[in-house]
């Protein structure tokens, strides 16, 4: 696919019930627990995006066995020696969740590993996984402080790290190594990040201690297999929520989708800007809450997003940064100076929306938008950059843009959201290949 054309606005608005695909964040972490872990187990609802097949590869070359069927993977771990005596290079694609926590899987291991991954993922820094993981014993070799990463693992000593930045992927890298570590592993964070592996870490049959600014692991714990129902990814949620405010007349329901309060930064702020949103039929399974949202299109205004705000939206900052050119004043995003190392420098790839009317300027960690109140964009042709969450910002742009936005490369969206356009399609609205 070189390019499609979203074209805006449908005439009804964006209406139906629809799903989205598993949680990608806890379908890495269930992989690689599952790995670790004695028996079989079973998760369901599997996203298959590129990202969590990296991370499937990646527990097969540690040695877990795995089996995939429709959206159901089998993963049969190798318990405490994963990993021992392997010798193996790992293509992480574009995944750097693959990346980092894979090298603090394999930190554990008496083995080889090599940890590598596309152009975009070798721009990723790395050394914020590999100081740590070199503080516990293990022999961790960077590439400018970049992939390819090499682990040589071994025994490691508990030890006590605060991250410089919140960062849930360390945390977790650091909490996987700890569980053969000889000792208690703590992490301590500057701010909350989310917390799927602490949640998930019991389901196996962990012990984890939460701490007032941190979680803490006892190394030489037994993980047992386990039956693991992803809910639906709140990241990918949120473009589908986000276009249903934007979209006049619409209304959508959005089934079983993850509310883990880690991961809803963004349904806070996007209420604060005005938005109807309700949160009903909320249940947990497997660590997780889940629920359905039901989004109904509102006017928005504008707001200061604040840098405490910032670890628990982080993903959805580039959509929030499109809602913001709809409402009504200046938001302004500080404290995000993460987004340009992602997958894309993804601030850089925000100012393409100024061609196309928005008034935006990037700062060093942030945004300012001065929002249309409610006018639509204009035509225009943008980049993704590589970028999943950029691609599916800007087709959510498309759709309140008068004669549409045509997104180049948009078939990067598979890494989290495979089916994205034709879900769009299917609620109203106007998708062209090009």
């Amino acid at each position: 696919m070189s390019g499609v054309v979203v074209v805006g606005p449908p005439r009804r608005g964006l209406r139906g019930t629809t799903t989205v695909p598993g949680d990608k964040s806890i379908a890495h972490r269930a992989l690689l627990l599952g790995a670790l872990a004695e028996g079989v187990t079973r998760v369901r609802n599997f996203p298959g995006g590129a990202d969590t097949l990296s991370t499937l590869a990646a527990v097969r070359a540690l040695g877990a066995r795995t089996e995939r069927t429709d959206d159901t993977v089998l993963v049969e771990g190798a318990g405490a020696g994963l990993g021992d005596g392997a010798r193996a290079t790992i293509d992480c694609g574009n995944s750097g969740t693959t990346m980092r926590l894979g090298a603090g899987l394999a930190a554990g291991a008496r083995g080889a590993v090599v940890l590598d991954g596309d152009a975009s993922l070798r721009r990723r820094p790395m050394e914020r996984v590999a100081e740590p993981l070199r503080r516990m014993g293990a022999e961790v070799a960077t590439t400018d402080g970049h992939a390819p990463v090499t682990v040589r693992g071994g025994r490691l000593t508990a030890i006590e790290w605060a991250l410089p930045v919140p960062s849930a992927q360390v945390k977790s890298a650091v909490l996987l190594a700890g569980l053969r570590a000889r000792g208690t592993t703590r992490v301590r964070e500057p701010l909350p990040s989310r917390d799927h592996t602490e949640r998930l870490l019991p389901v196996f049959g962990a012990e984890v201690a939460r701490e007032r600014d941190g979680v803490a692991v006892a190394g030489g714990q037994r993980l047992r297999a386990a039956e693991v129902t992803l809910p639906g990814d709140a990241s990918s949620a949120a473009f589908l929520v986000v276009a249903a405010l934007l979209v006049p007349g619409s209304e959508l329901r959005l089934v079983d989708v993850g509310v883990n309060p880690s991961r809803l930064g963004y349904l806070e702020i996007l209420r604060r800007m005005g938005a109807t949103i309700d949160v009903v039929d909320v249940h947990e399974q497997a660590g997780e809450p889940r629920a359905t949202l039901v989004v109904r299109a509102a006017p928005l205004h504008a707001t200061a997003i604040g840098a405490r705000e910032v670890p628990a939206a982080i993903d959805e900052l580039p959509v929030l940064a499109v809602a913001a050119a709809l409402a009504d004043g200046e938001t302004t995003v500080e404290g995000a100076g993460e987004l340009r190392v992602k997958e894309s420098d993804r601030l850089a790839a925000l100012e393409q929306l100024a061609p196309l009317g928005v008034g935006l300027r990037t700062t060093a960690d942030g945004l300012v938008v001065r929002g249309g109140g409610g006018r639509p964009l204009r035509a225009g042709r943008v980049t993704s950059a590589g970028d999943h969450r950029i691609a599916m910002a800007f087709a959510v742009a498309g759709l309140v843009a008068d004669g549409g936005v045509e997104i180049a490369d948009p078939g990067c969206v598979a890494v989290s959201f495979p089916g994205f356009f034709e879900r769009l399609a299917a609620l109203g609205g106007t998708v062209e290949q090009r």
